[in-house]
């Protein structure tokens, strides 16, 4: 199930990871292999991973399993898992016709996660797995700079499509929009280059699902950002190609750590140290240092 010591570090390559884990990875591998619990354990996560592998909103508990691991594998264990289920990603990929591009580009989120991961605690690990079964499950593609995540529209980001007199409903197929880090600026040509690719993508591999709407949950849509930011910035200008996906009267719920987290790494960092080097550092800062807070905004546009 797992790639011998030998080729794991050229397949760890090929995933992103960061050349700093790649020593710690393969010379912990002997500590994995040779504990019959924690491979029965690695058996049992590849198989809840890839159990339906392509379907979309499948809920994967694969976090409360990892947290299983022994401890000598520290934050590492999960990398095991999404490499010993590598091979029922690029088979599935294979019978979509997804290219060997698309594939290594998106699966190379891995080594994003991972990097953000030692950004923030300065060691090796997996940040957010959760995040990542949906790259291995083939719901999920990088295409330029922007991912695109096969989902179904929810009860709020459907009705605000309906009520704009879209034929379409909660439930049915839509785009999750997700905006990566570590790769340049979100510049109007480069997100138009994505949707481009998109477009095509998605009526090539899945001919079957119709995408007519693209939809966006992230704090990148706060409208207050207008106050702190040039109008042609590339956040501003992201922000108008969406219509609000929310109810109107409904009151959106504080999420401060949001942009901290994006922005600066880490979202227990204290407000007053936050740094002002950038236009969007010092946004988010100076609104929360004057009392402000950060809201997780939802819009959607046509595809």
């Amino acid at each position: 199930m797992l790639p011998d010591a030998d080729t794991l570090p050229e397949i760890l390559l090929d995933l992103a990871v960061p050349h700093e884990d790649i020593n710690d990875l393969v010379a912990l591998r002997r500590t994995l292999t040779g504990d019959a619990g924690a491979m029965r354990l690695l058996e049992e996560c590849v198989e809840q991973l890839v159990r339906d592998i392509g379907e979309v909103g499948a809920e994967v508990p694969l976090a409360e399993r990892l947290a299983e691991a022994p401890a000598a594998l520290g934050s590492y264990f999960p990398v095991y898992v999404f490499v010993a289920a590598l091979p029922h990603t690029r088979a599935y990929h294979g019978e979509r016709g997804v290219t060997a591009d698309v594939s290594r580009r998106t699966l190379a989120d891995l080594g994003r996660n991972m990097a953000f991961h030692r950004r923030r605690h300065g060691t090796g690990g997996v940040q957010v797995s959760r995040w990542l079964t949906h790259h291995f499950r083939g719901e999920l593609y990088q295409l330029g700079r922007l991912q695109f995540e096969r989902a179904r529209l929810g009860q709020r980001t459907g009705r605000a499509v309906a009520a704009a007199g879209l034929d379409a409903a909660p439930g049915e197929p839509c785009l999750n929009l997700h905006i990566p880090d570590f790769h340049g600026p979100l510049s109007p040509a480069a997100c138009d280059r994505s949707l481009e690719m998109a477009r095509e993508f998605f009526a090539r591999h899945f001919p079957r699902e119709r995408y007519r709407v693209a939809v966006c949950h992230s704090w990148l849509l706060d409208p207050q950002l207008k106050r702190h930011l040039d109008p042609d910035s590339n956040i501003i200008r992201f922000q108008e190609r969406f219509e609000p996906g929310r109810d109107a009267g409904e009151e959106p719920e504080p999420a401060d750590t949001e942009p901290v987290r994006f922005v600066f790494g880490d979202p227990d960092l204290p407000r007053a140290d936050l740094p002002r080097r950038t236009s969007v550092e010092r946004a988010v800062g100076d609104h929360l240092r004057a009392g402000g807070h950060w809201y997780v905004e939802h819009g959607w546009f046509r595809l």
